[in-house]
């Protein structure tokens, strides 16, 4: 992936920051972005002390003007955009369906679709002049079959399929591919923060995930495949919603 110009939106931590060290790795120029800019500037400093090329910008994925001002960022900087690693997300805060406050769906739904679809928006414009690119989505187990009390996150990753399969069904003939990646448990910042959430709301779910292999994942994992979707070894893929969950939608 010698010079291949890569995108990645939550750059900073857990998936995000392990893609961006694989595919530094791999020889890519790394575009992180991240709503917190410490994190996302650790991230850019950790692979250009390995010797990596990387560029940090901090956005608001939800925002159609920061999502505008990444995209230009990139281009402007690199001249195009070969891979875009759609990742920022957030967890929900659990409670049954009818307690979901407005303001959490709201903010789970900004974020999760929102800021995918305005990420797609903007950079199949860039791959459809350039005839060329590869998106990675970040979907979840939860948008295969839903989890007991995170009834916006799962609705919310239900939907960054729908957009996944539907980008890829419109732009499979401009040479751009478009996949999905949906984790389960992953060790990371978001998931780390849940027994501070159960403690803080005084609620826990009446079911949780079943880790059928024991423990969560490692960022690394994850970040394997989406090396493999972002590579031309995964040249024949498009439209392809990968569950990377040790087993948990069986």
């Amino acid at each position: 992936m010698k010079d291949y110009v890569v995108i990645i939106t939550g750059a900073g931590s857990g998936i995000g920051r392990a893609s961006a060290l694989k595919l530094a790795e791999a020889g890519a120029k790394i575009v992180a972005v991240d709503f917190n800019q410490t994190t996302g500037e650790e991230t850019v400093s950790i692979i250009n002390k390995k010797g990596g090329d990387a560029i940090f910008i901090q956005a608001d994925v939800s925002e159609e003007k920061d999502v505008i001002r990444y995209v230009n960022y990139a281009t402007e900087t690199y001249g195009r955009i070969d891979i875009f690693f759609n990742n920022a997300g957030v967890l929900q805060k659990f409670s049954k369906l009818a307690d979901i406050d407005t303001t959490e769906y709201n903010r789970v739904m900004e974020v999760n679709v929102k800021g995918v679809f305005l990420g797609l928006k903007y950079v199949l414009k860039v791959m459809e002049k350039q005839g060329s690119g590869s998106i990675i989505n970040t979907a979840s187990s939860a948008g295969i079959r839903p989890e007991h009390s995170t009834a916006a996150y799962s609705a919310s990753k239900h939907a960054v399929i729908g957009l996944t399969k539907s980008a890829a069904m419109e732009y499979v003939k401009n040479g751009i591919r478009v996949n999905a990646i949906c984790p389960g448990g992953v060790e990371t910042p978001l998931t780390n923060a849940v027994p501070t959430m159960l403690q803080e709301s005084g609620y826990v779910p009446e079911e949780f995930p079943n880790m059928r292999m024991g423990r969560f994942a490692s960022p690394e994992e994850i970040a394997n495949m989406v090396l493999y979707l972002a590579s031309q070894k995964s040249n024949y893929m498009t439209g392809s919603i990968i569950a990377v969950d040790g087993g948990l939608t069986i």
